[in-house]
């Protein structure tokens, strides 16, 4: 299963817990783990709070051990300046495993799914959704 999602970059959070859920929703899957993931370099897929002070910690967080503006080698090569976003990327891996039971994601009550994008540039996303039942 997958869905399309059109992003920002310049490190987006998108909150895509109602989209898998309903995809986990459409599987009949009742019990098992649902395997999040997207086919890119620079993207991240975490859990997270998804309410404004959070979401503005995190990019604050990354900013800072990561920043955009840092001159990385792979903008000398590429010439695309994103190197940043792929750093980032390599830590906040692109994909991510849930536990799946009665049916639905395993979070804690403030717990969303959210994808970060960190390329410098808008992009759409293809989300591809595994399950594996238990």
């Amino acid at each position: 299963m997958e869905f399309l999602i059109e992003t920002k970059g310049f490190t987006d959070i998108i909150d895509i817990t109602d989209e898998v859920s309903k995809k986990i929703k459409e599987s009949e899957i009742k019990n098992g783990i649902c395997l999040i993931s997207c086919s890119s370099s620079t993207v991240g897929l975490t859990t997270i709070e998804y309410e404004e002070g959070a979401l503005k910690d995190l990019k604050t967080f990354l900013e800072k051990i990561i920043p955009a503006t840092e001159n990385y080698e792979h903008c000398k090569k590429w010439s695309d300046c994103n190197g940043y976003a792929h750093i980032r990327s390599a830590l906040i891996k692109p994909f991510l495993t849930v536990p799946i039971e009665n049916s639905g994601l395993l979070l804690g009550d403030w717990q969303q799914v959210v994808l970060v994008d960190f390329d410098n540039r808008p992009r759409q996303r293809k989300i591809k959704i595994n399950f594996v039942s238990s």
